[in-house]
């Protein structure tokens, strides 16, 4: 049976196998702090509200989730192997962030538009981008990674915020072309201090534009820890600026697909803009120049760890006899296979041409430019001299 599916919309096509939603139902009530689908230990919670969004998805579909989200973990664990060894100059590592990054792009259409951070290669891995693209920036190939309208993506914003205004203006401009996609901005509780987040929701609450301001909360603004600037749930803002807000458990792939499912509809039938938190946690470095041994504790590392997203959706599948011994080593092959093509992908980059970092500055000639190409073009040849 065949998983990977690329930009597949989980649902879209309806199965015969029993939806998840009606499998394993526990008595618990949801979590109060977040809303909750699969908890940690893998039992499917009951939740009234957000149960209908997901009552279409399939132990199968959950199945092709779990492969995405063991593929973009591997993917990751190479990236960061790769920038050790000298083959990339930086990573930023999504260790632990898989199931809020997962759960939210696979609901999307090819149509919306997302507009992310540097760390969310796995959006990118679900939108379609290419395995070498993913690594051309931290190889110092290239300026850019990918065209943005092939895959529905725009390249990383490396400037903190700066994609929520960037996300606010696109869906503003789909609501006056009169369709129905819907524009994603991905940030980090970090980027909420920057005024670029409170003047994009600002503008998105005044037009009531198409967008989702997707926050992954991973604790964590580098070395910072986000009580430092949150005294309250940076879900509880949104509200302030007229946005409704959904607090979620961003390591819980079930529950991130229906609170993006419920924006995405609000989004497509007028209704707006809408801030999703989803309450993760950064396992690994902020980047790989980064020690994060320095400042996290261990004894809560320790709990996050017993919290993870992949853990629990593998608990699940196994419990309802889906995942057997089998599928995981074929999906595990899978991913061993990705890493190895990633890995190939990211070696075979050649090195630009010096000259053809003048090409793309401006869409016509530039006399200006023409100037500076000429003159470094004189420097680089006095060296053959």
């Amino acid at each position: 049976m065949a998983y990977r599916h690329t930009q597949r919309q989980i649902g879209e096509t309806m199965s015969t196998t029993v939806p998840v939603k009606a499998q394993n139902v526990a008595a618990e009530k949801p979590n109060p702090e977040f809303v909750q689908l699969l908890n940690a230990e893998g039992t499917r919670l009951s939740d009234d509200t957000y149960d209908p969004w997901v009552s279409d998805v399939t132990g199968d579909q959950l199945a092709s989730l779990y492969e995405d989200l063991i593929i973009v973990r591997r993917i990751d664990t190479e990236a960061t192997a790769l920038q050790r060894q000298g083959e990339l100059g930086l990573w930023p590592p999504l260790f632990g962030q898989e199931a809020a990054q997962v759960g939210s792009a696979r609901t999307l259409r090819p149509d919306d538009f997302v507009f992310s951070s540097y760390r969310e290669n796995a959006v990118a891995y679900c939108r379609g981008v290419a395995l070498q693209d993913l690594v051309r920036v931290w190889r110092g190939t290239a300026a850019s990674g990918w065209d943005p309208f092939s895959v529905g993506m725009a390249t990383p914003a490396v400037i903190i915020g700066a994609q929520t205004l960037h996300a606010t203006g696109y869906a503003v401009g789909c609501k006056n072309d009169g369709v129905d996609s819907v524009a994603v901005a991905y940030f980090g509780d970090g980027a909420t201090s920057e005024g670029d987040v409170s003047e994009a929701m600002i503008f998105a609450a005044s037009f009531n534009a198409p967008v989702i301001f997707f926050c992954q909360n991973n604790q964590w603004a580098i070395s910072e820890p986000v009580g430092l600037q949150a005294q309250r749930p940076i879900a509880e803002r949104a509200p302030g600026f007229g946005i409704p807000s959904i607090r979620v458990d961003g390591n819980d792939v079930l529950a991130v697909m229906a609170a993006t499912r419920s924006a995405l509809d609000r989004a497509r039938n007028g209704g707006g803009p809408t801030f999703i938190e989803a309450v993760t946690y950064r396992r690994g470095p902020h980047t790989t120049s980064d020690d994060p041994s320095r400042y996290v504790d261990p004894v809560v590392a320790k709990e996050w760890e017993a919290r993870d997203p992949i853990a629990r959706v593998e608990a699940f599948l196994r419990s309802e006899g889906i995942l057997t011994d089998e599928l995981a080593a074929s999906i595990q092959s899978r991913a061993d296979q990705v890493a190895a093509e990633f890995r190939h992908g990211c070696i075979s980059l050649q090195n630009p041409e010096p000259l053809s970092v003048f090409d793309n500055v401006y869409a016509t000639e530039h006399s200006g430019i023409a100037r500076q190409k000429s003159q470094y073009k004189a420097y680089l040849e006095g060296f053959e001299k």
